[in-house]
C-alpha cells in the first residue's frame, strides 16, 4: 500500500503543479508548448518502466501473478501503449465537443484538468472490478475478447452515420433538466447566475460530455490492458500516464488531426490482436516480446502511411 499511497501522491503533485504553477493563468497552448509536454509526459512514461522493474526485483510491490521483473517492465510499456494508441480517438472526441460548445483555447486545458481527475477515479474502479472478475471467473476473458474484437469489427464498417453530435447526447439532455444551460461563456468558470439563477456554462456541459465520453472509451481500454496482465499496479499505472499525456497530445495534434486519419487502422489492429489474445488465453500465450511488438508496429506502420498520405494529397 505504501507503493500505491507514494505513487497516487505523486500524480496528484505533478496535477497540482499544472494547474496551479505552470498553468494557472489561463492561455492558449501553442503546438510548441503541447510538443514539450507530450515529450515530457512520453519521457515520464517510459522512464517509470525502469521504476518498476526496480520495484519488482525488490519485491516492494505485490505480484499476484508471480511474473519476474523483466516480464512485469514489458508488460507496462505494452500497457501503456495500447493505452496511448487508443486515446486517439478520445483527442478526435474532445475535439468535436469543443468546436460544438466553441469553447475558447484558452480554458480547454481546465476542462482537460478536471477531467484527468474523473478519469483517474474512475478507470480505478472500473480496473479494480475488472481484475476481479479476471481472477474470479476465468470465462470473462472470453466475455472481453468477444467484445474487443466486436468493437474492432464495428470501427472498420462504421460509416458517417456515427458522427457524434455532443448537443444532441443524452447527457446534454440531462444536465439542461437539472439545471438551466447559457451558451455564455464567463471567463473561466463552470456555473454563472443570470438573473439570480445559476446556469451551467459551456465548460461544464462539455466538462460532464467528456467524462461520459471517456467512460464509454474505458469499455474498451481497460478489457484491452487486462489481456496483457490482471497485475493492478501495472494496470492502474499504465492507464494514468496515458491519461496524464492526453491533454498535452491533444493540443499538439489537435491542429492536424486530418493528418494521422489511418491510426484508425491501427487502432482496428491493435484491438483485434488483444481480443484473440484473450479468447486463446487458455490455449496459447503469446510472447511478451510478441504482444509488445505486434502493438509499437501497429502504431508505426499507421503513423507513416498517415504522413505518406497527406503529403501526396497535399
Amino acid at each position: 500500500m505504501i507503493v500505491w499511497i507514494l505513487f497516487l501522491a505523486t500524480i496528484f503533485i505533478f496535477l497540482a503543479l499544472d494547474l496551479g504553477v505552470f498553468n494557472k493563468t489561463p492561455h492558449i497552448i501553442s503546438s510548441k508548448e503541447a510538443g514539450i509536454w507530450t515529450g515530457v509526459w512520453v519521457a515520464l512514461s517510459f522512464g517509470f518502466s525502469g521504476v518498476v522493474n526496480w520495484l519488482y526485483s525488490n519485491e516492494y510491490i505485490a505480484n499476484p501473478t508471480k511474473i519476474k521483473p523483466a516480464v512485469a517492465t514489458i508488460k507496462y510499456i505494452t500497457g501503456y501503449l495500447i493505452e496511448l494508441s487508443l486515446s486517439i480517438d478520445n483527442i478526435f472526441i474532445i475535439a468535436i465537443i469543443f468546436a460544438s460548445f466553441r469553447i475558447p483555447q484558452k480554458y480547454q486545458h481546465r476542462i482537460l484538468f478536471w477531467g484527468i481527475l474523473g478519469a483517474i477515479v474512475f478507470r480505478g474502479l472500473m480496473i479494480y472490478f475488472g481484475v476481479i472478475l479476471i481472477n474470479k471467473f476465468s470465462w470473462m476473458t472470453y466475455l472481453f475478447g468477444g467484445f474487443l474484437l466486436f468493437t474492432a469489427i464495428k470501427m472498420l464498417f462504421k460509416g458517417n452515420e456515427d458522427e457524434f453530435n455532443p448537443k444532441k447526447s443524452f447527457v446534454y439532455r440531462v444536465i439542461g433538466k437539472i439545471i438551466p444551460i447559457t451558451s455564455h461563456t464567463e471567463k473561466e468558470h463552470f456555473f454563472t447566475k443570470i438573473n439570480n439563477v445559476n446556469h451551467a456554462t459551456p465548460l461544464f456541459v462539455a466538462l460532464l460530455v467528456i467524462e461520459v465520453m471517456d467512460m464509454l472509451f474505458a469499455l474498451d481500454s481497460v478489457p484491452a490492458i487486462l489481456a496483457i496482465t490482471s497485475d493492478p499496479f501495472l494496470v492502474f499505472s499504465s492507464n494514468i500516464f496515458a491519461i496524464l499525456g492526453l491533454r498535452s497530445m491533444y493540443f499538439f495534434l489537435a491542429n492536424m488531426l486530418e493528418k494521422f486519419s489511418y491510426l484508425e487502422y491501427s487502432l482496428i489492429a491493435i484491438l483485434t490482436f488483444v481480443g484473440i489474445k484473450m479468447l486463446v488465453v487458455h490455449h496459447y500465450k503469446f510472447p511478451e516480446w510478441a504482444s509488445l511488438s505486434f502493438i509499437a508496429l501497429s502504431l508505426i506502420i499507421g503513423i507513416i502511411i498517415s504522413i505518406k498520405k497527406s503529403q501526396v494529397e497535399d
